[in-house]
């Protein structure tokens, strides 16, 4: 399963010229598994129905659809589970509402944070801010390259890198041993969301080939 995982912006979307679900259905065609719907603007009508939208393509491809934040929505569309940052609904209670059986996602964005969730009930991390980006404003504390394998080589739990990951950066990130990368605008603000999904695999599965073969 490709590790490549895609998280979606409608603003940058439909400013290539696309709508978000031609975006995920492309992105899954060439070959992404996981596709976070992270929408803060849309209401909760227009959030649910794309929501709906988007797990149907999921479902045909085989991938994991996650909710950013909205429970109430991973809930009403029977999403394959939720990713909270550190300032959303603690992921002790999410656990409580979606089950055991459901797929939580955390954010870490340094050491201390790591810390605190050493012993959390989750099933994979999303590390960041690894590079500068557009889609978060917030980058007062960059991890870099030497701040992602620091917090990787200190925890078991799968991780996912954010944060300025594109064609020019995704094998350095694929080099620190982090479990996969996750993209924004690398996918959603190309002219071709599959030929730009199809070159990140490439580009992982050169580095990761590399790093096998030392």
């Amino acid at each position: 399963m490709s590790q490549l995982y895609l998280v979606t912006d409608s603003a940058i979307a439909q400013a290539a010229g696309h709508t978000l679900a031609f975006v995920v259905d492309e992105a899954c065609r060439a070959g992404v598994r996981w596709v976070q719907l992270r929408e803060k603007s849309l209401s909760t009508r227009a959030f649910l129905e794309l929501g709906m939208d988007l797990k149907r393509i999921t479902q045909a491809y085989g991938a994991k659809l996650i909710i950013n934040d909205r429970v109430d929505i991973a809930l009403a569309i029977d999403a394959d589970g939720v990713h909270v940052g550190q300032d959303d609904m603690p992921y002790e209670l999410v656990r409580s509402l979606i089950g055991p059986d459901k797929i939580i996602g955390l954010s870490i964005n340094n050491l201390a944070e790591l810390e605190a969730a050493q012993n959390a009930n989750v099933d994979y991390l999303g590390i960041a801010t690894i590079f500068p980006t557009g889609t978060k404003q917030d980058t007062s504390s960059l991890l870099g390259i030497a701040g992602l394998q620091e917090i990787c080589s200190r925890t078991q739990l799968p991780t996912f890198a954010i944060g300025g990951i594109n064609t020019r950066t995704i094998q350095d990130i694929t080099r620190t041993g982090a479990t996969g990368s996750a993209v924004v605008s690398a996918i959603c603000g190309q002219a071709s969301p599959y030929e730009a999904t199809r070159e990140l695999i490439r580009l992982m599965g050169d580095a990761q080939s590399k790093v096998l073969s030392v």
